[in-house]
């Protein structure tokens, strides 16, 4: 019973939908800010006009019917119920591929690349690039269930997914993972080596090298002060759920104003969308995924993995070097650098970290949620790196 796997479908009560609208409805809201721009956080104005859509006129149902298009399942791993989309290709040498999203994102931001992943010739493309797809609910994220203990952490994750795609019945198989699902990915290279094709990584995470201070490339100097200009100006959420995460839970899951504007900033300035986050995504598209936070109660849950691993994460990235020893990766890695993404690393600084660079691309446009801003870019950076490994 422990490896049984079994079908799931959604079907959110019309209960639940009516609080929502209720809630929003009672919402008591704060004096607009004292900008004229988004520096204090998100405006009261876009913020009432969101929540009325949301309350007034968003369709859950439709989200509901495009995520129920896709066959999910849930499964028993390590304790823990984990629920999942798997779409296998009609293409039978297909490569199984894992996908794994991050905060405050959910598997909704890979909706639209499953069909050209999964059958290719469906989409203009070659049935040698074809995969099988396997895309998780991060514990404590969308219809996983939530860790009622501690350790769940981006180490302990890997191994779960690693369990996952063994119980699939897949003995090769490709990763790739964006923000949280960055670390979870590269874990999986670390901890199966070989079982694993590559792993692609949006973006990779690298320390800075020390030795390249004098000789700074404008890439690597613009890298630089946005890592600084985050710390100083926008990483309040990450010091909050790395520290606190049970204290702003209880807001981030009885408020759907807060959760609305604790989420949407994170769009608005991790996105490609020129300072307003609509100009990336559909007000639709931020709801569907905002959806997958409010209705299973995950406010409080998917902040704890900050808790668990954030610190350990940052040091990677942020810090003054790598540590050859304990951070290496050595499986074939593709990396796919979007300009609106940070951090940045250069090739040289992800070098250090991972020995063996198939692919490395600096993207035109696009943002943090590749796969949901950019599809079709996100498609091909998986192709082009893949090709390369099956």
């Amino acid at each position: 019973m422990s490896d049984q796997v079994t079908p799931f479908r959604l079907h959110v009560p019309e209960e639940d939908l009516r609080d929502l609208r209720e809630r929003l409805a009672r919402t008591r809201w704060p004096e607009r800010e004292t900008v004229d721009d988004w520096s204090q956080g998100v405006p009261l104005a876009y913020l009432r006009k969101l929540c009325r859509y949301w309350a007034e006129e968003y369709d859950w149902r439709a989200a509901e019917r495009r995520l129920n298009a896709f066959p999910q399942f849930r499964t028993v791993i390590d304790g823990l119920g984990i629920h999942f989309l798997h779409v296998r290709s009609p293409h039978e040498d297909a490569l199984p591929l894992v996908l794994t999203h991050g905060w405050p994102g959910s598997v909704v931001e890979f909706l639209k690349v499953i069909g050209p992943l999964t059958d290719p010739p469906a989409h203009g493309g070659d049935p040698a690039d074809a995969f099988h797809v396997v895309c998780p609910s991060l514990p404590g994220y969308g219809f996983s269930d939530k860790p009622a203990g501690t350790g769940w952490g981006v180490e302990r994750i890997a191994a779960a997914w690693i369990r996952l795609m063994t119980r699939l019945g897949y003995t090769r198989y490709g990763a790739m993972g964006g923000d949280w699902g960055t670390s979870v990915t590269t874990w999986i290279g670390r901890q199966d080596p070989a079982r694993v094709a590559g792993i692609h990584l949006m973006p990779p995470l690298a320390a800075p090298d020390p030795a390249t201070r004098d000789d700074l490339t404008p890439a690597e100097r613009a890298a630089l002060a946005d890592l600084e200009r985050a710390q100083e100006q926008e990483d309040g959420y990450s010091l909050e759920q790395s520290t606190r995460p049970q204290t702003i839970g209880y807001g981030l899951v009885d408020s759907p104003a807060l959760l609305c504007a604790w989420i949407v900033e994170k769009f608005r300035n991790w996105t490609d969308c020129g300072g307003h986050p609509e100009n990336a995504l559909t007000r639709d598209e931020l709801l569907d995924n905002l959806m997958l936070y409010w209705l299973p109660g995950t406010g409080a849950s998917a902040a704890r993995l900050y808790w668990e691993s954030f610190k350990q994460v940052r040091r990677v990235f942020a810090g003054t070097t790598t540590d050859s020893v304990t951070d290496s990766v050595t499986v074939p890695v593709g990396c796919s650098i979007f300009p609106k993404e940070n951090p940045r690393p250069s090739r040289r600084w992800a070098a250090r970290r991972f020995t063996d660079i198939r692919h490395w691309n600096e993207l035109d446009r696009g943002g943090h949620f590749a796969a949901f801003e950019q599809p079709e870019a996100f498609v091909d950076e998986l192709r082009a790196f893949f090709r390369l490994v099956r």
